[in-house]
């Protein structure tokens, strides 16, 4: 060994224990295998400086004359142990963490905590030459008495070890714990933490988890269940409800085509039915859009179908009026009309129906005619690089051929029916002089168009291709340098 080694080896000890602080503050948790590398030769290079000047960390300090010397060598033989100790948790935290990610934590504090003590044992007996017999029994006594004062704690403890050891949920599941519901952020030595759909956050405590009703939405992690209940009047004969449900899941894209959605009773009682559509969607963030795109679809297509909700049943149109005049009174663009213009406007409406397939309006097509939606779901399909794909699908109440009417324009997207569907067609001859007396109408459907347009040119134009810098720091940058 290098003589100012030989000559100062408790200094050059001493040293090394700061190195290997400094070393493990200033590297940075990106770089864990240099720092686990940096300490495991720096143990070795200190536990060599202790054996060669005579300080075995087995046996008690050698300089039993000198005092301060022996003190020194004793304190180093016990930091020898706990740096042994330290050594091997971060290698165990790293195996670990390869194996079982962060849901390992637990259980590997609960083994630092062990190595520490045996170190802590090992060092009083080696180096302290301490009776251990009778540490370990003082320390049994005052382990019971730790034990009956800190029962909960402890059952918490034990609680978040079978936790971590059976896994029912990991960090990032959402899950329901109870009826608390939101997303593991930590799991402790106490308690598993969750932040919730409002922003707050739940503290719920691990024996209380172990024994409770765990709900892993995360689950499999490719689809999230969601259920929309819906209480519709009495009268209102099941099939035609059902039906209707279905064409309203069928409407929305988001639902996973498998497993696929699904529309069951519920209950029934005097005052009204339950029905339940269930589904999946593929990612946790779209449970909430897609409950609400669902209820908006199903009271749409219930009313398309005759059918109100309860709490829409107040406000339902009379049985006596037209389909096409309850169409009127139903969509965003002609509700406006007088009621006398909404009775001459609906007997100038033909009533036109589609088979599941059939072609409604195809694109490139100028439409002479505009569409209103009575009852169905119709696909809408862009062509994109060649390929034709579904940009979206309509519903009761929504219009097409507007391109046509307003600006002679031919259409963009092929209009084909998903469902059967019913249609009211207005001619453009009996159209075109009510939107040049009603602004208001004409500028909803312009509206509307641009809408669309720009919908369907953001769907269809290509990405703009990010040119690749060249250049000598670009090329040192490719290298690592």
């Amino acid at each position: 060994m290098p003589s100012f080694i030989a000559d100062h080896p408790m200094l050059c000890a001493l040293a090394l224990i700061l190195i290997d602080i400094a070393v493990w503050r200033l590297i940075t948790p990106t770089l864990a295998n240099w720092k686990l590398a940096a300490r495991l030769v720096i143990f070795a290079v200190f536990s060599a400086v202790l054996f060669n000047d005579g300080m075995n960390p087995m046996q008690a300090a050698p300089y039993v004359d000198d005092t301060a010397r022996h003190l020194a060598a004793t304190a180093l033989q016990i930091g020898w142990w706990l740096f042994a100790a330290r050594t091997l948790t971060v290698l165990l935290g790293a195996v670990m963490m390869q194996r079982v990610g962060h849901t390992g934590r637990l259980l590997q504090d609960l083994m630092g905590a062990v190595i520490f003590l045996i170190a802590i044992i090992a060092a009083m007996a080696y180096v302290l030459d301490l009776p251990v017999k009778g540490v370990l029994a003082t320390s049994g006594a005052v382990a019971i008495i730790v034990g009956l004062a800190l029962q909960s704690t402890l059952s918490d403890v034990f609680s978040g070890i079978v936790l971590n050891t059976t896994k029912p949920y990991q960090i990032d599941d959402w899950i329901s714990i109870d009826g608390t519901e939101g997303r593991v952020t930590d799991i402790d030595w106490r308690a598993t933490r969750l932040q919730t759909s409002q922003g707050s956050l739940a503290v719920i405590p691990n024996s209380l988890a172990a024994k409770a009703k765990i709900i892993n939405f995360s689950r499999p992690a490719d689809m999230f269940g969601l259920a929309v209940s819906l209480q519709v009047s009495p009268h209102a004969r099941p099939q035609t409800v059902i039906e209707a449900l279905e064409r309203a899941m069928q409407g929305c894209r988001a639902l996973l085509a498998k497993p696929a959605p699904s529309v069951a009773f519920k209950a029934s009682a005097s005052g009204g039915v339950e029905y339940e559509i269930s589904g999946f969607v593929p990612a946790m963030g779209l449970k909430r859009e897609v409950r609400n795109q669902l209820y908006d679809l199903a009271f749409r297509h219930l009313q398309a179908a005759g059918v109100g909700l309860l709490s829409a049943t107040e406000g339902s149109t009379p049985a006596t009026v037209s389909g096409a005049r309850a169409l009127l009174e139903r969509s965003s663009i002609f509700s406006t009309l007088r009621q006398e213009e909404k009775d001459t406007f609906s007997q100038n409406m033909t009533l036109h129906t589609y088979r599941a397939g059939d072609m409604i309006l195809p694109a490139g097509e100028v439409s002479d005619h505009l569409f209103i939606i009575e009852s169905g779901v119709i696909s809408v399909m862009l062509v994109k690089g060649g390929h034709q794909f579904e940009a979206g699908r309509m519903g009761p109440g929504e219009v097409i051929g507007e391109s046509g009417i307003l600006t002679d324009q031919a259409t963009l997207a092929d209009f084909t029916a998903k469902t059967y569907c019913t249609l009211y067609r207005i001619e453009n001859e009996y159209l075109k002089p009510c939107l040049d007396a009603r602004h208001d109408i004409g500028e909803a459907m312009k509206a509307l168009l641009d809408f669309r347009v720009h919908a369907a040119q953001a769907l269809t134009e290509d990405a703009p291709v990010v040119p690749v810098k060249k250049g000598f720091l670009q090329w040192l940058r490719s290298r690592g340098l």
